[in-house]
């Protein structure tokens, strides 16, 4: 069964009145952050220390750019950070961007040239599906693409690298939970504050990669 168009219309105003509205969405343009989602890098950063001087950072789905612009300025000149994502990136000082899809050929080979031989310390990923309405199928995709992103880390990461992905409480959850528990030393939840609090969305914090 399809969803309404007049109620996903509605959903859609609601949104946007939220938004607007949302403290950490008029922080951002205060601040100047690309998007009220630097705000949960900075809090889980806060906490983790993840974004340290030197730090190589490759962020997957990075558009608008919020994270990457954290990043950037966490770690510094002597830091890397390299932003991928499908669609465009306006440029931002510190950051590298490719775009393209992550898992083609192409674009690994232009990640390894920018690269210059450095190991990825940090994958870090906020992506989320374009959302249909249909919960079951939402939730299915959310979870792909975490899969897909825990993927590329474990390719890419340096041994005791570490992982940061957005998560959605529901079907599949527990069974990525748990595979990120093989892979990693450690894993903990985190859920910060500009996560709003209705949103079943979580983050899950993989550090130490095993071999």
């Amino acid at each position: 069964m399809k969803p309404s168009p007049i109620k996903k219309n509605k959903t859609s105003k609601q949104w946007m009145r939220e938004h607007v509205n949302d403290p950490y969405v008029q922080l951002a343009q205060k601040e100047g952050y690309r998007s009220r989602a630097a705000y949960k890098l900075l809090e889980i950063d806060a906490k983790d220390h993840l974004l340290k001087p030197g730090t190589v950072v490759v962020d997957l789905g990075a558009t608008p750019g919020g994270w990457s612009q954290v990043a950037a300025a966490k770690v510094g000149r002597n830091g890397k950070v390299i932003a991928l994502d499908l669609l465009p990136l306006t440029p931002m000082a510190g950051v590298e961007f490719i775009q393209g899809d992550f898992r083609d050929d192409a674009v690994l080979k232009q990640l390894e040239e920018l690269l210059h031989g450095k190991p990825v310390n940090l994958v870090i990923s906020d992506m989320a599906p374009n959302i249909s309405g249909v919960a079951s199928a939402d939730q299915a995709r959310a979870m792909h693409l975490a899969e897909l992103a825990m993927e590329f880390a474990l390719e890419h990461l340096e041994r005791e690298g570490s992982f940061l992905v957005k998560v959605f409480q529901g079907s599949g959850f527990e069974d990525f939970y748990k595979l990120m528990r093989s892979r990693f030393a450690k894993v903990v939840t985190r859920k910060p504050k500009a996560s709003r609090d209705r949103s079943s969305e979580l983050y899950l914090l993989g550090t130490g990669k095993l071999e």
